[in-house]
């Protein structure tokens, strides 16, 4: 199996040396970016599996350098590691695409366990012909149009719809929890008390067919 790679754009130099030397003693390749524009060359590469990426950038900001990989369908998973703790930038990265976001000072453990966490959403399911695909069973997802392909039609998706379809394509047959789905998708720690999961399961399964998403009683769903 290949060493996942991993890019770090970061351009303070203790701290990049910190999380390079921690992730490469877990087993992972990896390269720092010390500049925005560095980064976003590198980034839309295709030669790594996740990125690590600071706001506070010289040259192009890494807001900017999260927007513009977005725009251009790069669907490589980012982590957001910044001094920046206002409501506004977090709002802003998760927004503009951002898979998670983690404010500094931070523990190496808790990043790591971020890390294992977005790769392993990347576990690989069957792809077509074309890339941007993904496809399973009777259904084929487009990562650029963000519609899905069910019943001999393409039929439209919301962003979260599509986020929640493409996170239980990328596991199919696991059953994934409302914890666990929060978190993937939402970016939310688990509340008892929230009901968003069901929700847009629900609106999912009007899309796609109700047979497709099945209910696991006391632990979550899974793609048939």
């Amino acid at each position: 199996m290949a060493t996942e790679r991993i890019l770090i754009a970061e351009d303070d130099d203790g701290i990049a040396d910190f999380i390079r030397r921690g992730l490469v003693q877990e087993g992972f390749e990896c390269e720092v970016a010390v500049s925005g524009a560095a980064a976003f060359a590198r980034a839309h590469s295709g030669d790594f599996d996740l990125m690590i990426l600071d706001l506070g950038l010289p040259h192009m900001d890494g807001a900017d350098v999260l927007e513009q990989l977005r725009v251009l369908k790069v669907s490589l998973p980012i982590i957001v590691l910044t001094a920046r703790t206002n409501i506004e930038d977090r709002i802003r990265s998760l927004e503009g695409g951002a898979d998670d976001y983690m404010p500094k000072p931070f523990q190496f453990a808790e990043l790591l366990a971020r890390v294992k966490l977005r790769l392993a959403s990347r576990q690989p399911v069957e792809r077509t012909t074309n890339t941007h695909l993904l496809k399973h069973g009777t259904l084929e997802l487009d990562l650029r149009t963000q519609k899905v392909f069910v019943a001999d039609k393409w039929r439209d998706l919301s962003r979260r719809e599509f986020d929640l379809l493409e996170t239980l394509m990328r596991h199919p047959g696991q059953i994934l929890s409302r914890a666990q789905l929060l978190n993937m998708v939402w970016d939310m720690s688990f509340d008892p008390g929230s009901n968003v999961v069901d929700v847009y399961i629900r609106a999912l399964r009007k899309k796609i067919g109700t047979e497709k998403v099945e209910t696991i009683r006391g632990s979550g769903y899974r793609l048939v």
